[in-house]
């Protein structure tokens, strides 16, 4: 493995930045996480894409807000802005559990401690360095500032929070991938402009002091104002719908929503990474390993992943209650093979490596290289889903690139096993085309998966059994999973070999009932599975499932949906995933004689 020395990263400290001999730095990223130079690690590549621009750039990473500010103090003023890149997790949910619980442990953090990062790192980082420096522009990027970027929902408060630009007070805020957006920010501040002129960027957001006439440009989008929303969740809803198809669109428009500090002013994203740009961020010189003055702790988050690659950007699934659409958006963003085994190789250079991949992946599994047939119908598509209700006609679900790429790495000498970690779509390998070559492409790469990529267990994410309520979270039929798993156990046996399926729960879901759990146990049961991959819904903004939460509607239908809101509500459901166990027993019987529901009880606990 090749030696590396403490310049191959970017610095963290002024004693760093003075060993390159730098008197000032262009540009000052504060991080939420440990700094990870890999390229899973947001902070991390916006720092490598800055320093491929030609800027001096530095990373404070986990400053401490709570003392005398030393960390926001250290390096002083940058030349252009400072950038703020909160986590490569939701902060809120990466602190509290559903029950809004503090969490024990950081995965992102030095031996997995806690309390190494506030409630809502944009906002504190970013008021912090107002105060200290009014007059350098701040830059907001990350998923944090992607979901809050329009009037939200904030589960943990229990409110309706304004547009992130509103409370954080930063100049600029870039939503879903930023290598783009950002390169055109530092074009244009290189050329003298100031950053508060900056306002044709596409995939960029800002606030204007005053409020813009709803008539003024008939080609806008204006969207309910935020103190309408407060006083009518319905508009709430109607907003979010807006939000989420022009978020899925190629061509779409500007959005404002107006507020009583002013107007937040959304431009139109960038079309989907190509080849080229995407390969440019992954091929960048990361290191690949966390910054040496975590010494020997062990960061979580990275040893998750060191062993992994990430093949393409974007999910087209669309799920109701899954932020990654709203984040990276549908259309997917594939890497070259060539990129991909260069990465590949680079792994396996590293002292650890047991030739082993650990994941072969992306967002989802098997979108790799996926796009529509006619990519000008994909052009006037408004559908936050390419497979729900059902997979669309235009859409080429061909596996074959994937099955290539899996050959390609697992051909490399100092591979043993290449496993799939990320969520497989089974949906899509049980599609019958009207092209039977593809047909017979997604069951050649279902034989591979199974035979060839499975570490003993694969995962997979029905989620739940109800047809309803999967409906609403924008999931196929758990009669798919039925057929799955009849393939899944064919293979298996057919090869001799014992493997074990694995699916995913969730309990608290918009539009299910505690009936609606009570079945799921039953149709669960003779399957043989004691439920082990659960968890209870947690609404996080920006997804279809938290505005049904906040506002009680649909936003697509308008109808009223039912949805377990508080902590009984939420345990008296959850309390079947665990139907076989003696502790929980007593109060399930109990449960299904309140609900008169005797047959469901006779089914789980037959006397």
């Amino acid at each position: 493995m090749k030696e590396y020395r403490l310049t191959d990263w970017l610095p963290t400290t002024k004693k760093e930045v003075e060993i390159r001999g730098w008197d000032e730095l262009d540009v000052i990223l504060f991080s939420g996480d440990a700094y990870i130079d890999h390229p899973s690690f947001g902070a991390a590549v916006i720092g490598r894409m800055l320093e491929a621009e030609g800027l001096k750039v530095a990373i404070i990473p986990q400053p401490n807000w709570r003392d005398d500010l030393r960390d926001f103090k250290k390096l002083g003023k940058p030349r252009l802005f400072f950038g703020i890149s909160p986590g490569a997790m939701d902060s809120m949910i990466n602190h509290y559990t559903a029950n809004k619980r503090l969490r024990s442990d950081d995965a992102y953090t030095p031996a997995g401690k806690a309390g190494m990062r506030p409630d809502r790192p944009s906002i504190v980082y970013s008021n912090i360095l107002k105060e200290l420096y009014p007059d350098v522009p701040i830059v907001l990027g990350g998923i944090e500032a992607s979901l809050r970027r329009v009037t939200h929902y904030d589960y943990w408060d229990d409110k309706l929070y304004k547009s992130i630009l509103v409370d954080s007070k930063a100049d600029l805020l870039i939503y879903g991938m930023g290598e783009n957006p950002l390169k055109a920010i530092v074009t244009q501040l290189r050329e003298g402009k100031a950053i508060n002129t900056l306002r044709e960027i596409p995939q960029t957001a800002y606030l204007t002091k005053d409020k813009i006439d709803p008539y003024k440009d008939r080609e806008d989008i204006h969207l309910f104002s935020h103190e309408e929303c407060l006083a009518d969740k319905l508009k709430q809803a109607k907003n979010f719908r807006i939000v989420e198809e022009q978020s899925n669109m190629v061509h779409a428009s500007r959005i404002i929503q107006n507020y009583n500090e002013g107007s937040v002013v959304i431009n139109p994203p960038y079309p989907p990474m190509s080849e080229k740009e995407i390969d440019a961020s992954f091929d960048l010189p990361y290191t690949r390993l966390p910054h040496p003055k975590y010494k020997e702790k062990v960061i979580p988050a990275f040893e998750m992943i060191k062993f992994s690659v990430n093949m393409h950007r974007g999910c087209f699934g669309g799920c109701a209650f899954c932020t990654i659409s709203a984040h990276q958006g549908k259309f997917i963003a594939s890497r070259s093979k060539k990129s991909i085994l260069n990465e590949v190789k680079q792994i396996t250079e590293m002292p650890d490596f047991k030739g082993y991949l650990s994941d072969l992946g992306g967002p989802s599994a098997n979108m790799y290289a996926m796009k529509g047939k006619d990519e000008s119908i994909c052009a006037k598509c408004k559908r936050p889903s390419c497979v729900h209700p059902k997979i669309c006609k235009n859409l080429n679900v061909d596996h074959s690139a994937l099955l290539d790429v899996y050959a390609a790495v697992d051909a490399l000498p100092k591979i043993k096993k290449s496993f799939i970690g990320s969520g497989v779509r089974y949906d899509m390998l049980l599609h019958r085309n009207d092209d039977d070559r593809l047909n017979k492409i997604s069951d050649k790469y279902t034989k591979e998966l199974i035979l060839n990529h499975v570490s003993g267990r694969l995962k997979v994410a029905p989620e739940h059994t109800s047809d309803k309520v999967l409906n609403c979270m924008r999931k196929p039929s758990f009669q798919q999973f039925h057929t799955f798993r009849k393939i899944f156990d064919k293979i298996n046996k057919e090869s001799g070999i014992k493997q074990q399926l694995i699916p995913y729960f969730i309990s608290s879901h918009p539009d299910c009932t505690e009936v609606d759990m009570a079945e799921l146990a039953v149709e669960t049961k003779p399957l043989g599975f004691k439920l082990e991959q659960i968890q209870d819904f947690t609404p996080s903004p920006m997804t279809l499932a938290t505005e049904i939460y906040y506002t009680g509607y649909h936003p697509y239908t308008l109808e009223k949906v039912y949805t377990a809101r508080t902590k009984d509500q939420k345990l008296a459901q959850r309390q079947f995933f665990f139907w076989y166990d003696r502790e929980y027993r007593q109060q399930i019987i109990q449960s299904l004689k309140k609900l008169r529901r005797d047959d469901l009880l006779n089914k789980l606990y037959a006397r």
